[in-house]
Protein backbone atom coordinates (compact mmCIF):
# COMPACT_ATOMS: atom_id res chain seq x y z
CA UNK A 1 0.00 0.00 0.00
CA UNK A 2 0.89 3.58 -0.64
CA UNK A 3 0.58 6.66 1.14
CA UNK A 4 -1.47 9.05 -1.19
CA UNK A 5 -0.01 12.54 -1.53
CA UNK A 6 -2.50 15.26 -0.90
CA UNK A 7 -2.19 16.73 -4.45
CA UNK A 8 -3.68 12.93 -5.73
CA UNK A 9 -6.51 13.07 -2.98
CA UNK A 10 -7.26 16.81 -4.36
CA UNK A 11 -7.12 15.46 -7.92
CA UNK A 12 -9.49 12.59 -7.75
CA UNK A 13 -12.03 14.59 -5.25
CA UNK A 14 -12.06 17.13 -8.01
CA UNK A 15 -12.67 14.49 -10.37
CA UNK A 16 -15.74 12.96 -8.25
CA UNK A 17 -17.36 16.44 -8.04
CA UNK A 18 -17.14 16.58 -11.72
CA UNK A 19 -18.93 13.59 -12.12
CA UNK A 20 -21.16 14.18 -9.97
CA UNK A 21 -22.02 17.96 -10.75
CA UNK A 22 -21.12 19.12 -6.83
CA UNK A 23 -19.53 21.87 -5.81
CA UNK A 24 -15.28 21.44 -6.32
CA UNK A 25 -13.60 20.52 -3.14
CA UNK A 26 -11.84 23.24 -1.18
CA UNK A 27 -8.85 22.51 1.16
CA UNK A 28 -9.66 22.40 4.91
CA UNK A 29 -6.90 21.75 7.16
CA UNK A 30 -4.85 18.91 5.92
CA UNK A 31 -7.58 17.22 3.70
CA UNK A 32 -10.69 18.53 1.76
CA UNK A 33 -14.15 19.44 1.92
CA UNK A 34 -17.04 19.23 -0.49
CA UNK A 35 -20.60 20.30 0.44
CA UNK A 36 -22.36 17.60 -1.52
CA UNK A 37 -25.61 19.20 -0.35
CA UNK A 38 -27.08 15.63 -0.54
CA UNK A 39 -30.11 14.43 2.14
CA UNK A 40 -27.76 11.61 2.81
CA UNK A 41 -24.56 13.24 2.61
CA UNK A 42 -24.77 16.93 3.40
CA UNK A 43 -20.90 17.41 3.85
CA UNK A 44 -17.53 14.98 3.07
CA UNK A 45 -14.50 15.27 4.66
CA UNK A 46 -11.77 13.60 2.64
CA UNK A 47 -8.07 13.06 4.36
CA UNK A 48 -5.14 11.28 2.73
CA UNK A 49 -4.19 9.66 6.44
CA UNK A 50 -5.31 9.38 9.93
CA UNK A 51 -4.24 12.81 12.07
CA UNK A 52 -5.12 14.95 14.48
CA UNK A 53 -7.54 17.04 12.09
CA UNK A 54 -9.42 13.76 11.62
CA UNK A 55 -9.52 12.55 14.76
CA UNK A 56 -10.64 15.64 16.22
CA UNK A 57 -13.52 15.97 13.61
CA UNK A 58 -15.07 12.87 14.31
CA UNK A 59 -15.01 13.85 18.06
CA UNK A 60 -16.59 17.45 17.73
CA UNK A 61 -19.39 16.77 14.69
CA UNK A 62 -22.59 14.87 15.88
CA UNK A 63 -25.16 16.07 13.26
CA UNK A 64 -25.89 13.00 11.11
CA UNK A 65 -25.63 12.55 7.00
CA UNK A 66 -21.70 14.12 7.44
CA UNK A 67 -19.30 11.56 6.34
CA UNK A 68 -15.74 11.18 6.85
CA UNK A 69 -13.28 9.49 4.37
CA UNK A 70 -9.80 9.02 5.15
CA UNK A 71 -7.06 6.62 2.86
CA UNK A 72 -6.21 4.05 5.58
CA UNK A 73 -7.88 0.83 6.55
CA UNK A 74 -11.35 0.09 8.91
CA UNK A 75 -9.10 -1.25 11.63
CA UNK A 76 -6.74 1.41 12.14
CA UNK A 77 -10.05 3.53 12.87
CA UNK A 78 -12.21 1.07 15.44
CA UNK A 79 -10.79 2.51 18.90
CA UNK A 80 -9.96 6.01 17.49
CA UNK A 81 -13.03 7.38 16.92
CA UNK A 82 -16.89 7.62 18.61
CA UNK A 83 -18.99 4.92 18.39
CA UNK A 84 -21.68 7.12 17.05
CA UNK A 85 -20.13 6.65 13.69
CA UNK A 86 -20.98 4.02 11.58
CA UNK A 87 -18.06 2.05 9.25
CA UNK A 88 -19.06 2.03 5.57
CA UNK A 89 -17.89 -1.38 3.10
CA UNK A 90 -13.96 -0.58 2.72
CA UNK A 91 -13.33 0.62 -0.47
CA UNK A 92 -9.97 0.73 -2.63
CA UNK A 93 -8.08 3.31 -4.24
CA UNK A 94 -6.57 1.44 -7.58
CA UNK A 95 -4.26 2.73 -10.19
CA UNK A 96 -4.51 1.08 -13.59
CA UNK A 97 -2.15 0.03 -16.35
CA UNK A 98 -1.04 2.38 -18.61
CA UNK A 99 -1.83 -0.51 -21.20
CA UNK A 100 -4.82 -2.18 -21.17
CA UNK A 101 -6.12 -5.25 -24.68
CA UNK A 102 -8.50 -2.54 -26.07
CA UNK A 103 -10.15 -5.04 -27.62
CA UNK A 104 -11.29 -8.22 -25.31
CA UNK A 105 -13.95 -10.18 -26.17
CA UNK A 106 -17.11 -8.58 -29.05
CA UNK A 107 -19.80 -6.96 -27.98
CA UNK A 108 -22.76 -9.29 -26.72
CA UNK A 109 -25.70 -9.28 -29.56
CA UNK A 110 -28.32 -7.03 -28.90
CA UNK A 111 -25.85 -4.50 -27.67
CA UNK A 112 -24.70 -1.13 -29.09
CA UNK A 113 -22.24 1.59 -27.58
CA UNK A 114 -22.50 5.60 -27.49
CA UNK A 115 -19.34 7.85 -26.41
CA UNK A 116 -19.79 11.40 -26.29
CA UNK A 117 -18.51 14.18 -24.09
CA UNK A 118 -20.58 15.53 -21.77
CA UNK A 119 -18.86 18.84 -20.68
CA UNK A 120 -14.72 19.61 -21.18
CA UNK A 121 -12.66 16.81 -19.86
CA UNK A 122 -15.73 14.55 -18.60
CA UNK A 123 -16.50 11.76 -21.20
CA UNK A 124 -19.50 9.22 -20.93
CA UNK A 125 -19.46 5.66 -21.90
CA UNK A 126 -23.20 4.05 -21.95
CA UNK A 127 -23.69 1.36 -23.70
CA UNK A 128 -27.14 0.32 -24.94
CA UNK A 129 -30.12 -2.53 -25.57
CA UNK A 130 -31.74 -2.94 -28.28
CA UNK A 131 -34.55 -0.60 -27.36
CA UNK A 132 -32.66 2.00 -26.60
CA UNK A 133 -32.53 1.33 -22.86
CA UNK A 134 -29.08 1.80 -20.34
CA UNK A 135 -27.43 -1.62 -19.61
CA UNK A 136 -24.25 -0.32 -18.55
CA UNK A 137 -22.06 2.94 -18.18
CA UNK A 138 -18.96 5.20 -16.69
CA UNK A 139 -17.69 8.10 -16.97
CA UNK A 140 -13.80 9.53 -17.24
CA UNK A 141 -12.76 12.90 -16.06
CA UNK A 142 -9.84 14.11 -16.96
CA UNK A 143 -7.95 16.12 -14.19
CA UNK A 144 -4.43 17.93 -14.38
CA UNK A 145 -3.23 14.49 -16.46
CA UNK A 146 -4.70 12.07 -14.24
CA UNK A 147 -8.20 9.95 -15.74
CA UNK A 148 -10.21 9.12 -13.26
CA UNK A 149 -13.07 6.63 -13.90
CA UNK A 150 -16.26 6.98 -12.13
CA UNK A 151 -20.00 5.46 -11.82
CA UNK A 152 -19.02 2.48 -13.66
CA UNK A 153 -22.34 0.50 -13.19
CA UNK A 154 -23.77 -2.55 -14.90
CA UNK A 155 -27.92 -3.02 -14.45
CA UNK A 156 -28.71 -5.72 -12.85
CA UNK A 157 -30.73 -7.91 -15.29
CA UNK A 158 -27.46 -7.16 -18.28
CA UNK A 159 -24.85 -8.51 -15.37
CA UNK A 160 -22.38 -11.36 -16.10
CA UNK A 161 -22.05 -10.11 -20.10
CA UNK A 162 -18.70 -8.62 -19.81
CA UNK A 163 -20.55 -4.38 -20.63
CA UNK A 164 -18.90 -3.16 -17.06
CA UNK A 165 -15.57 -4.51 -18.70
CA UNK A 166 -16.25 -3.33 -22.36
CA UNK A 167 -16.80 0.27 -20.86
CA UNK A 168 -13.75 0.02 -18.56
CA UNK A 169 -11.65 -0.56 -21.69
CA UNK A 170 -13.69 2.44 -24.19
CA UNK A 171 -13.53 5.16 -21.50
CA UNK A 172 -9.13 3.87 -20.80
CA UNK A 173 -8.92 4.32 -24.83
CA UNK A 174 -10.33 8.10 -24.35
CA UNK A 175 -7.61 8.56 -22.14
CA UNK A 176 -4.81 7.42 -24.75
CA UNK A 177 -6.30 9.65 -27.01
CA UNK A 178 -5.96 12.13 -25.06
CA UNK A 179 -2.39 11.76 -23.96
CA UNK A 180 -2.94 10.68 -20.38
CA UNK A 181 -1.65 7.32 -19.03
CA UNK A 182 -2.01 7.58 -15.36
CA UNK A 183 -5.56 5.98 -14.43
CA UNK A 184 -7.16 6.31 -11.05
CA UNK A 185 -10.42 4.96 -9.39
CA UNK A 186 -11.92 3.99 -5.96
CA UNK A 187 -13.96 0.52 -6.32
CA UNK A 188 -15.53 -1.17 -4.14
CA UNK A 189 -14.83 -4.58 -2.76
CA UNK A 190 -16.94 -6.17 -6.14
CA UNK A 191 -15.51 -3.69 -8.68
CA UNK A 192 -12.13 -4.74 -7.17
CA UNK A 193 -12.24 -8.27 -8.93
CA UNK A 194 -13.11 -6.90 -12.00
CA UNK A 195 -10.14 -4.16 -12.20
CA UNK A 196 -8.02 -6.39 -10.73
CA UNK A 197 -8.54 -8.98 -13.53
CA UNK A 198 -7.85 -5.86 -15.87
CA UNK A 199 -4.58 -5.42 -14.50
CA UNK A 200 -5.86 -2.39 -11.98
CA UNK A 201 -3.64 -2.34 -8.73
CA UNK A 202 -4.81 -1.48 -5.03
CA UNK A 203 -2.90 1.77 -4.20
CA UNK A 204 -4.20 2.42 -0.66
CA UNK A 205 -7.23 1.43 1.10
CA UNK A 206 -10.27 3.72 1.34
CA UNK A 207 -12.99 4.02 4.71
CA UNK A 208 -15.99 6.54 4.98
CA UNK A 209 -17.88 6.73 8.27
CA UNK A 210 -21.06 8.32 8.90
CA UNK A 211 -23.46 9.16 11.92
CA UNK A 212 -26.96 7.59 10.44
CA UNK A 213 -29.98 9.48 11.69
CA UNK A 214 -31.68 6.69 13.53
CA UNK A 215 -35.01 8.62 14.00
Amino acid sequence: MHQVPEDLLGKWLKGWSISRGKPLPEPWKSGYRVLVGDETQKVRYVFPEINEDFIGLAESIREPWIYLKVCAPREELIRLIPQRWKMQPQGYMMYGPEKMDKHGKPMPKGYSIEIFEQQPDLFVVRINTENKGEAAIGRLIIVDGLAIYDRVKTEESHQRKGLATKVIKELHQIAVSKGVSQNFLVATGQGKLLYESMGWKTFSLYTSLVIKDEK
